[in-house]
């Protein structure tokens, strides 16, 4: 069973992200790596995580699947705003760009993604991931097809 099946198969995709966001329900992918929702609106949101040294890769900074991971939240996320009731998505392509190297001593990161464009079976989102001085860390565009639930 889904997330999406727990909190109702009546809740279009807005209404489940502000249901997730107000309880703190997190998926355990988000769970596992700490990576948390703080807002979510029509065609956006926005996802924070501060990434410690046990996400550090044989170089010691920040593994990039982890920022990969906070992209496809973001844009997925985004994209999952814009869905009716019975409806779903599932990532068709995340293309992730990395800017600047993340270390533990970064800091908080926010994650923020927007769709770009939004048909009936697939939606466009990009991302950007900033720390709290703004700078560019990663930044990401994606797609996402949009299916039925049973």
């Amino acid at each position: 069973m889904t997330m999406t099946h727990e909190l109702g198969l009546h809740l279009n995709g807005l209404e489940q992200l502000q249901i997730m966001l107000d309880q703190d329900l997190r998926c355990p992918i988000a769970k596992t790596l700490d990576i948390k929702m703080v807002e979510a609106e029509d065609g956006r949101a926005v996802f924070e995580a501060t990434p410690d040294k046990h996400l550090y890769n044989p170089n010691y900074f920040i593994h990039g699947g982890f920022s990969a991971t906070m992209m496809d939240f973001a844009c997925g996320y985004a994209s999952m705003s814009k869905i009716p009731a019975g409806k779903s998505v599932s990532t068709i392509d995340l293309k992730v760009s990395y800017h600047r190297p993340i270390n533990k001593d970064t800091g908080l990161l926010r994650a923020e993604g927007i769709v770009t464009s939004s048909g009936k079976r697939v939606i466009f989102s990009e991302a950007k991931l900033t720390d709290q001085d703004g700078r560019l860390y990663v930044s990401a565009t994606s797609s996402v097809l949009v299916f039925n639930l049973e």
